[in-house]
């Protein structure tokens, strides 16, 4: 088990990348506690839920772009 700094567990795949809906499946059920956890915090100490998780969304299209275009380069 892999273990992310302050944020609690994160559990590896026991399902193959190539096994799309399973794989997915359990990475939303691994992620969930963990978003649902950062969410809450963020809440507690002011920030508005909503835009906490559209923020997320951002940051989270913002990190697969520039994955993306660093594997193209």
């Amino acid at each position: 088990m892999n273990m992310m700094s302050g944020n609690g567990s994160l559990p590896a795949p026991t399902h193959p990348a190539s096994e799309f809906l399973a794989y997915e499946t359990e990475c939303r059920s691994a992620l969930k506690p963990l978003l649902a956890g950062l969410l809450d915090a963020a809440e507690a100490v002011g920030w508005n839920r909503r835009t906490v998780a559209s923020t997320l969304m951002f940051l989270a299209a913002q990190q697969v772009s520039a994955t993306e275009t660093s594997a193209r380069s």
